[in-house]
């Protein structure tokens, strides 16, 4: 089966180490985005995965697009169009210091896309599951008339639809809100990925719901989890990260999942010495992918996911360069990270 990922992918300007931006007169440049992201992951996880974006046709793009065929991901469907590769700027956090990000994608190729300008019979070819995320629909007012274009036409084809809600501030700002586009958006969508924020901010579902101390209040998580259920009858489960920020270098992290049939909780990790938490979640979606895919339970995909995801926060860079065995490892209660020989 083909996974099928739909999204922006954008160069990563990094400030060195924990530096602000400029201390040093330097940038690292990587790539990333948030659906660039599942599709390297789930190529790293041995799935047959493909990412579909429309580039501008020059040198930077072409490095791109070979950035991601060195993770064995497809990229023959990316398409070539007007406009420009958008920029990220990141500065990583540390201790009491949060991460900071500036975005500078206004006149992305994919931004100034619009409806017509992917043949969705040729994109959709093979694909039995399509990943789009909330970030996609905010870049532009076309790029959202194309991602609603993009999920009714998987859903025409019968190919499963999921969805990180990644709700973004910073990008809704074409008049339109989060929750006038997610909300109709979702009505297409059979697994949706999210954190409390996301629920209440791109779906206006208000839940007073907190993670302290790692632990979490279940029956409010489940209420919120059955009410998205309620309001969205088609959609087969909702996942929810669960995150407890104590400082840029240190998280809890736990997921839980209903499918209509029950509510699971996963395993919860301390996680230290964050390296890189940037690209989390999007590990955490292409690991529940993978996971729904490839074990007969629920609760085992769900740990997988979360697994995947705290290792990725100790990978440098956007993608989760992380392997199967490297996953199930850790699921299997080996974090001491002992040299392995």
């Amino acid at each position: 089966m083909k996974y099928l990922t739909f999204g922006e992918i954008m160069m990563r300007l990094k400030a060195p180490g924990v530096e602000r931006f400029l201390q040093s007169p330097v940038l690292e440049a990587t790539f990333g985005g948030g659906e660039a992201n599942v599709a390297v992951s789930l190529a790293n996880f041995g799935l047959d995965a493909a990412f579909l974006t429309v580039l501008p046709n020059n040198n930077l793009a072409n490095i791109c697009i070979g950035e991601l065929r060195r993770f064995n991901v497809d990229t023959s469907r990316v398409q070539r169009g007007s406009g420009r590769l958008g920029i990220y700027f990141l500065e990583a956090g540390a201790n009491q210091l949060p991460s900071k990000v500036i975005y500078d994608r206004e006149g992305s190729s994919i931004a100034v896309a619009k409806p017509g300008d992917i043949d969705w019979e040729t994109a959709l070819e093979g694909a039995g599951w399509f990943h789009i995320t909330g970030i996609t629909p905010a870049i532009s007012e076309t790029a959202m008339a194309l991602s609603m274009e993009a999920v009714s036409e998987a859903k025409k084809r019968g190919i499963t639809v999921s969805c990180d809600l990644n709700y973004r501030k910073n990008l809704w700002k074409y008049g339109k809100t989060a929750v006038e586009v997610m909300s109709e958006l979702v009505k297409y969508v059979d697994v949706a990925i999210a954190n409390e924020e996301d629920v209440q901010k791109c779906l206006g579902i208000t839940a007073d719901v907190t993670v302290e101390h790692g632990e979490l209040d279940r029956g409010l998580y489940e209420n919120l989890s059955n009410e998205v259920l309620a309001k969205y009858p088609d959609m087969k489960l909702i996942a929810i990260t669960l995150r407890e920020s104590k400082s840029a270098d240190s998280n809890g992290w736990a997921a839980c999942l209903n499918d209509r049939k029950e509510f699971i909780v996963s395993k919860h990790y301390e996680i230290s010495d964050i390296v890189d938490r940037v690209g989390g979640g999007d590990s955490f979606s292409g690991g529940l992918i993978y996971g729904l895919n490839s074990y007969p339970s629920h609760q085992e995909a769900l740990e997988y996911a979360v697994a995947a995801s705290c290792l990725k926060h100790s990978v440098s860079g956007d993608f989760n360069r992380v392997s199967v065995d490297d996953v199930e490892k850790l699921m299997q209660g080996d974090g001491s990270g002992r040299v392995v020989r």
